[in-house]
């Protein structure tokens, strides 16, 4: 199983994405260490979206629309989505 991910941290004011096969959970645990990494600049790291796969390739395929298209604008896509998925299944 592997984790797509996008988190965010306040302090820096940036959003992260990657994919994992370890626990969602202990992938963050590292992020938030000491380390000298880009996420390791701090440790307030926080989840903001998760989709997990079967697939190693289509884990990493969706990491690398999400960079190319950016987190943030990403997000809001699927915030867009939901919102008319919703109103589909209101009318």
């Amino acid at each position: 199983m592997f984790s797509v991910y996008i988190i965010h941290s306040e302090c820096l004011q940036k959003f992260y994405t990657g994919y994992t096969s370890l626990d969602i959970q202990e992938r963050i645990r590292r992020h938030r260490s000491n380390h000298s990494g880009f996420t390791g600049k701090a440790n307030d790291w926080k989840i903001i979206w998760v989709k997990t796969t079967n697939s190693k390739s289509h884990a990493q395929s969706l990491e690398k629309q999400i960079k190319a298209r950016g987190a943030k604008r990403y997000l809001g896509t699927q915030a867009h989505l939901r919102s008319l998925q919703n109103t589909s299944e209101a009318g």
